[in-house]
């Protein structure tokens, strides 16, 4: 697998995108509403990476600067958002790769805390974030008042 910082309008970043958004349709009944653009993750302020797989797109990730605000985000985080692997690439550690590259990333960018808000219709990713040491927040966000939405968050200094 290779890593590569494309940044979100690449058109791999596009397609990977838009297959993640499809998944929600398919386990929510609609995409993701959360407002976001090409720049959120032009760094410093964010990253977003694709992983590939002799050549093919097959998984991708980002994360955006966050400062304090009303809903209990702080100074510091970085939002984890995007985290996708297609179908047929799924139980090879995708995932986790993609995730332990944007938290050494957002590190190496002087973010203190990675938040994320997932949904409990998506348990192989409350299980990987689990394992990876995350633990729920307080609700943020677009879904922060929806019954679906879970968000976590880990410590990264």
């Amino acid at each position: 697998m290779e890593i590569r910082m494309t940044g979100f309008g690449h058109p791999d970043g596009v397609k990977l995108s838009d297959e993640v958004q499809q998944e929600y349709v398919r386990r929510y009944g609609d995409g993701d509403q959360t407002s976001m653009h090409t720049d959120h993750f032009d760094p410093p302020a964010g990253l977003f990476v694709v992983a590939y797989l002799d050549g093919e797109p097959v998984a991708c990730g980002g994360w955006r600067a966050k400062e304090q605000d009303d809903d209990g985000l702080l100074d510091g985080d970085a939002e984890l958002k995007r985290m996708f692997v297609v179908p047929q690439a799924r139980g090879k550690g995708l995932a986790r790769a993609v995730l332990r590259h944007l938290e050494e990333r957002a590190v190496a960018a002087g973010r203190t805390r990675l938040v994320l808000e997932t949904g409990n219709k998506q348990p192989e990713a409350i299980a990987l974030y689990l394992s990876e040491g995350y633990a729920d927040i307080r609700k943020f966000g677009y879904y922060k008042d929806h019954p679906d939405s879970v968000c976590m968050g880990k410590q990264l200094v």
